[in-house]
């Protein structure tokens, strides 16, 4: 096994320095980058898609809860198998307390193409709690790049969609998919690809960080039962 160098103290903190100021130009560029994701425009959803959720029928506006954003996870899991997805299952592991997110006014769900009655007893085997919904029979999957046509066959891939709605109107602002999914799983990784973003004073475009709740890196952050909803 290849193993970093022995060094001093002094040493290694002189390379940690150096490595730091790269590390705070890599941060300004996905600061910067991330104002760029938020300028770019959306396009309303017309499509009335229809899915299946532990209530029943759910349209796209339902998974919203009332909030004004939702981020989906396109989940891997075809109608004809019996268990999702191994990577996919150890995205949704590391997703942390829906509160968080619930707080910013920002709700978030998985859908997948396998039918709910299949999809509900690996949710309780994986001890899931967050909401997963079937998009079995509607053009969901399809129209946003998940389940691609290939030499005449259906293939499935992993992605996340981010949605925005203004009372009944929804709009899509954001998808990535396959490796752009590297590194996201927390709270603020989640609203960095949001159009709200993490509604804090310094972020660029101005004008969005006083139209939810709490911002996600203030004074104002919760314990997840604390936050008055």
């Amino acid at each position: 096994m290849s193993l970093p160098e022995i060094v001093s103290r002094e040493q290694w903190r002189a390379a940690r320095e150096a490595l730091l100021e790269k590390e705070k130009a890599v941060t300004r560029a996905r600061d910067a980058l991330n104002a760029e994701r938020r300028r770019l425009p959306m396009v309303e959803i017309e499509e009335e898609y229809v899915f299946e959720g532990g209530d029943g029928k759910a349209t796209l506006l339902d998974l919203f809860e009332g909030r004004d954003q939702l981020v989906v996870y396109h989940f891997m899991f075809a109608p004809e198998g019996n268990a999702g997805c191994p990577s996919c299952s150890a995205f949704l592991d590391q997703i942390g307390h829906l509160a968080h997110l619930h707080a910013r006014g920002t709700s978030f769900a998985a859908v997948s193409r396998a039918p709910y009655p299949k999809i509900l007893p690996f949710k309780a085997r994986m001890g899931w709690t967050l909401p997963w919904y079937s998009s079995c029979g509607s053009d969901f999957n399809r129209d946003f790049g998940v389940t691609l046509e290939r030499e005449g066959a259906l293939v499935e891939r992993p992605g996340l969609s981010c949605f925005l709605r203004e009372g009944d109107r929804v709009f899509h602002t954001y998808s990535t998919y396959e490796r752009g999914l590297d590194g996201l799983g927390s709270t603020t990784s989640l609203l960095d690809l949001t159009a709200l973003g993490r509604q804090e004073e310094w972020e660029e475009p101005k004008g969005r960080s006083s139209a939810l709740g709490a911002p996600a890196g203030s004074e104002r952050i919760r314990y997840h039962d604390e936050y008055d909803f």
